[in-house]
């Protein structure tokens, strides 16, 4: 047995909470010594200690959303009734709306897939059932209709203290969860991964198609393959794999993405800690692998299979952290790692056609003081010819970007032979760029940022929306960054020179810093129009829905620290409603809230609900028992309207219409 708290099972800290100092070394100016600097020149910096703060956070823009939300009495572009912020152990969405359970963790995605039975699991039974932990959600529609379509959904990681009946015990006040065993791996990582599954609305519902003939289950054993500038590099080749080529598996997928040309994107985040072992300090793999974090040995796959266990195989963490792309309409196709769009902890990979009709992919590095990027196909789309596309993100530039203390910003290419990305600071070759793409862009000096995670571009305005989650280790502010101890997070937007998404240079402002308003010390800048059930912290996906609106889903907030749980919040963000926010749906005590993902015909919101049942403490006195007790006393309490296992939820409007 081992302990729990010694073994920090406690997954959604652990894979998330791992970063820090010492994990991105450079000296690079902060996003907040920039943002500090930056309104400390506009001699907002005035007054006291916390009004100080208030003032380096708060931009030009916000202040005059404000005054004009005042005058104007708010005109913002929601109209649905504001839910009430708390805490409880079910799941709350806006009068008139529904939000009814799709798929739950189990849920059988095949005709001839086994019923969920959680007491006697198998690796074969997951492998045709819904994964866990759901993320990202993508809907792709069939034949172009708006009732029948394909749901893609992320699987990031597993709980297993959560997962598998008995094995948590608690015994003189000791937590402890039993060892794995191979059988258990097995069923974790083919619980790992991603569903596709047909669904339709019939009679204003959606529902799973059974027999559609796109299901298909991607898990952490599917086959794959090394795609771009690092296939074949010697850097990617292991005992299993003497080519470089084929990967047996994604992991950790966390946000994603869907192609203007129909395919899914999963954007692998915390490989780190699916490793284990160690690597001798002159190994020439070990500073490339201690700027990611490996090995951590969160889980213990490593001791069943050898390609996790980085003393046996050197070189297999080189071949994750990647962007997948996925073929849905050919269920039989073999996944693609798609080496030109960098290797980091990838968020998302959200797409936009620019005009020129290049694709830009904005792509966030979820890790305290690392960074934001972009990527620009060489080639363009065309959408009369799908397969003209299936190649596109094999040939194109990557950019990192830095923040100056004016407001300007510069997307700084990360391409072999410029700048400091030359054979004397350790590349080769443009692979060596792609494989250690963190180690470039901080000697290419971008600034590091706190937990860039969702990145979501407008199409109609040329602006792109920034979530940053949090960063409670940073000792000082700087411009896009303005908070030390940044505890609950920020939203910065960006607007591409001429509203050119492929443009390399741009402006940027804060739209958002999150936290409670009533707080002067915190610092928040929502519209004063927001209410006390309207404000947020820790953003970390979002969604722009047809009608060009911003919604923001948190992970994070909880009964001690904000005094709510996770959610979807409706974000304005033009005219005297900018900075507003109102909640419309959120998740039980202990989960977070992923997704979201708006309908092309704006009926439906599907969200995704991540693990419910976990969070500790807030679970006392909210209608289940303390995290503190055998878990096995849960699975008697799952029931078929609420997502107590992880799930996906479709929100509709009661007698139909748009959402919002």
């Amino acid at each position: 047995m081992t302990d729990l708290r010694q073994s920090q099972i406690f997954r959604t800290s652990k894979l998330e909470e791992a970063d820090g100092p010492g994990l991105n070394p450079t000296s690079n100016p902060t996003m907040g010594d920039i943002i500090a600097a930056r309104f400390s020149r506009r001699n907002f910096l005035k007054g006291s200690m916390a009004s100080a703060a208030i003032a380096a956070t708060v931009s030009p823009v916000a202040i005059l959303a404000a005054d004009r939300a005042r005058a104007a009495g708010g005109a913002s572009v929601f109209d649905f009734p504001e839910v009430e912020a708390g805490v409880d152990a079910d799941h709350h969405v806006a009068d008139g709306y529904d939000a009814d359970v799709l798929l739950r963790w189990g849920d059988k995605l095949f005709p001839d897939a086994p019923d969920f039975d959680p007491a006697n699991q198998s690796q074969a039974a997951q492998e045709r059932q819904f994964g866990y932990n759901n993320d990202f959600v993508g809907f792709i529609p069939l034949d172009g209709a708006t009732d029948r379509g394909l749901l893609v959904v992320n699987h990031e990681y597993t709980n297993e203290h959560l997962m598998f009946p008995g094995i948590v015990t608690v015994a003189d006040g000791k937590i402890s969860v039993a060892d794995a065993t191979p059988e258990r791996v097995d069923i974790e990582m083919a619980a790992h991964g991603g569903t596709i599954v047909e669904i339709r609305k019939i009679d204003g519902k959606w529902q799973p198609v059974l027999d559609g003939v796109l299901n298909r289950r991607i898990t952490a054993t599917t086959e794959m393959r090394l795609s771009g500038p690092v296939a074949g590099h010697d850097r990617v080749k292991t005992m299993d794999d003497p080519d470089g080529t084929t990967v047996l598996g994604t992991i950790n997928n966390c946000a994603g993405g869907v192609t203007p040309w129909g395919t899914y994107i999963m954007a692998e985040e915390n490989i780190h800690g699916y490793f284990q072992g160690e690597l001798p300090g002159d190994h020439p793999e070990a500073g490339n692998y201690k700027r990611m974090g490996i090995p951590a040995g969160d889980y213990q796959w490593g001791r069943f299979h050898r390609r996790f266990d980085v003393a046996q195989e050197p070189n297999e963490p080189n071949r994750f952290g990647w962007v997948v792309e996925v073929d849905v309409h050919d269920p039989g196709s073999v996944p693609r790692k798609r080496t030109a769009l960098g290797r980091f902890k990838h968020e998302g990979a959200e797409s936009v056609v620019a005009r020129d009709g290049r694709v830009v992919f904005y792509l966030g590095d979820d890790e305290r003081f690392d960074y934001v990027y972009k990527f620009v196909t060489a080639g363009t789309f065309d959408p009369d010819n799908r397969a003209a596309n299936m190649d596109l993100l094999d040939d194109g530039t990557l950019y990192v970007a830095r923040f100056d203390e004016d407001g300007a910003m510069e997307w700084l290419a990360l391409v072999h032979g410029q700048g400091p990305l030359t054979a004397e600071n350790g590349f080769e070759t443009q692979a060596d760029v792609l494989i250690e793409t963190r180690r470039a862009a901080d000697l290419m000096g971008a600034t590091p940022m706190d937990r860039p995670e969702d990145i979501q571009p407008n199409p109609e305005t040329g602006r792109a929306y920034v979530m940053l989650t949090n960063n409670t280790k940073r000792d000082e502010a700087d411009a896009a960054n303005p908070r030390a101890n940044n505890a609950f997070g920020h939203i910065i937007e960006i607007l591409e020179d001429g509203q050119d998404f492929t443009a390399t240079t741009g402006r940027w402002e804060i739209l958002l810093q999150c936290g409670d308003p009533a707080v002067a010390e915190v610092g928040a800048t929502f519209s004063t129009e927001t209410t006390r059930n309207g404000w947020f912290g820790m953003p970390d996906n979002a969604a722009i829905d047809a009608d060009g609106r911003l919604w923001v889903s948190t992970d994070g907030n909880n009964l001690s620290d904000t005094g709510r749980t996770d959610g979807l919040w409706a974000v304005d963000t033009e005219g005297a409603a900018r900075g507003t926010s109102r909640l419309f749906y959120r998740v039980p005590v202990g989960a977070e809230l992923c997704g979201p993902c708006p309908s092309p015909d704006m009926t439906t919101m599907f969200v995704a609900i991540q693990h419910p049942g976990d969070g500790g403490d807030d679970w006392e006195g909210h209608g289940r028992p303390s995290y503190y007790e055998d878990l096995s006393t849960r699975w008697p309490d799952f029931s078929e309207d609420m997502p107590v296992r992880p799930a996906v939820v479709a929100i509709t409007r009661q007698g139909g219409g748009r959402i919002g």
